[in-house]
């Protein structure tokens, strides 16, 4: 009879530990799937900030050598708001694209106009911020209305939303058509380098975003722009197409900084386009 109670007692404790041990594995696999599920944006993560960072009042270096701007300052903030640590990555302009591919950067975020031809390299956020494309003069030129650029060589800052409007046959506004009877369109670095070289007689006129330019004419004396605006856009940030996730995150934090006023307090230092910043001024 012992031996018959001793079996049964090694088959109880014999299913006990299988149960015991195929529970242990559930939960286990259970722990994994809710970590793969996490998301990989939680707090510390790293958030690669592209910018250009001689596009003010965007993205610029400050008197004491420091990068600022709106854009800065606003992917700092949403930095802030989700606990992640900001790392700003400058980036050559023309080579925007490489940089967001490789990895080097999480977006470009930098007065990056969202138009027809870019839409659908990029997956995008809501836009942000008004812009407007305008021409730029000196002062005392004898250049007065957009019909005075023909046989003229006109200036404007490579891989920008205003050069691919001079080369582009579905251009709004007839651009394609205007660039035709400038005399040479002049590719540069950076506007920067374009107004020195206006200033110092060596091109004639720039095709330069509204909001740059007129941070420029604040800082730089004898600049003007002629009436009338060459393409109407909106600034928005670009993303890897499939970085769905951290595009929405961006979002709902844009949203909330304009809903608690830290958009407004941002925007404030940055006059020349406070008045074009969208999710405050609807």
């Amino acid at each position: 009879m012992k031996k018959y109670l001793a079996l049964i007692l090694v088959a109880v404790m014999s299913i006990s530990i299988f149960t015991a041990c195929g529970s242990s594995s559930s939960e286990d696999a259970s722990s994994g799937d809710s970590a793969a599920s996490e998301s990989q944006y939680g707090e510390g993560f790293e958030f690669k900030h592209g910018y250009d960072k001689d596009f003010p009042p965007y993205s610029f270096i400050g008197d004491d050598g420091e990068t600022i701007g709106l854009d800065v300052e606003l992917a700092k903030a949403v930095c802030e708001y989700y606990g992640w640590t900001y790392t700003g990555v400058p980036i050559n302009w023309d080579s925007k694209e490489a940089e967001l591919a490789s990895g080097s950067i999480d977006c470009i975020w930098s007065g990056f106009t969202k138009n027809p031809a870019r839409e659908p390299k990029f997956s995008w956020s809501e836009p942000y911020s008004l812009n407007t494309i305008k021409v730029m003069v000196l002062e005392d030129s004898d250049i007065a209305t957009m019909e005075d650029l023909a046989g003229k060589k006109v200036g404007v800052q490579t891989a920008t939303s205003a050069q691919e409007l001079m080369e582009t046959p579905e251009s709004e506004g007839g651009a394609l058509e205007l660039a035709g009877t400038f005399a040479s369109t002049e590719i540069y670095d950076t506007y920067t380098i374009a107004i020195n070289d206006l200033k110092a007689g060596a091109i004639d006129a720039i095709a330069i975003d509204e909001t740059t330019g007129t941070y420029q004419m604040d800082k730089v004396e004898g600049l003007k722009f002629l009436d009338g605006v060459m393409c109407e856009e909106v600034y928005a940030i670009g993303f890897r197409t499939g970085d769905t996730e951290l595009r929405d995150m961006i979002n709902a934090a844009l949203e909330a900084l304009a809903a608690d006023g830290t958009m407004d307090t941002i925007g404030k230092k940055y006059e020349q386009v406070y008045d074009k910043l969208i999710m405050i001024n609807q």
